[in-house]
Formats: C-alpha cells, structure tokens, sequence
C-alpha cells in the first residue's frame, strides 16, 4: 500500500519534539503504521469521537502519559491532530480543553484535506 502523507495541526509538531526519544520513537512509528493504513497495537479509538477514526496512542514513561492523536478518517492523507502530556492525577479521562482543541483540529483537517484533495 501507499504512504499517506502526514500533516501536522496546530503545535502538533512542535509538541510531540518535546517528548522524550523513547517515546517520540514509539509515536512515529504508529504514525507511521497509520500512514501505511494499519493500526499500531497501542493506538485505539478516543473515546467521544464516535465513528470519526480519532484515534489516540498513549505512552507511558518514567511516571508520566504522552499522548498523540491522530485522524485516518480523511481518505488521502493521516492528520496529528494534538500531542501532549497529561497532567491530570486524577482519572484517566482526556481533560476538556484537550477535546475542545482536539475537535477544532479535526475541522481545520477536514477543510484542509477537502482544499487539498478534491
């Protein structure tokens, strides 16, 4: 199969740089699966993104959760949608300002994808 391009939202990027090696290793090669169409065993659906192919690749290291979350729901391309730390102690559960940001993305991505591809 082809290699989808990737395309960064936002501070994606630049978030995911800040991670340690051993962790960015493990986050781009699952990209880099996704970019192939396959699913890495660490990545699995966000929950409340139902039916959107958000998915969100989770990473724990030295007492601390990475995450990176990405979209292959725009057929041509996969999009990082948001990269960051969780520093919440409490709960597993993805903080709001991190879903609203997430949503945004996935927007901005759907415009680009359609401006891009069609």
């Amino acid at each position: 199969m082809k290699t989808k391009p990737l395309f960064w939202m936002g501070s994606s990027r630049a978030d995911l740089k800040e991670f340690p090696e051993a962790v960015k290793d493990i986050m781009g090669f699952a990209l880099y699966v996704a970019q192939k169409g396959n699913k890495h065993l660490a990545a699995k659906p966000l929950k409340g993104f139902h039916g959107a192919g958000v998915l969100e690749i989770i990473e724990n290291y030295s007492g601390n959760a990475f995450r990176v979350v990405y979209t292959t729901s725009l057929q041509s391309a996969v999009y990082v949608l948001h990269a960051f730390q969780k520093k919440s102690k409490s709960g597993i559960e993805t903080p709001k300002r991190d879903i609203a940001l997430i949503t945004t993305r996935l927007k901005q991505a759907s415009m680009h994808h359609e401006s891009l591809f069609k």
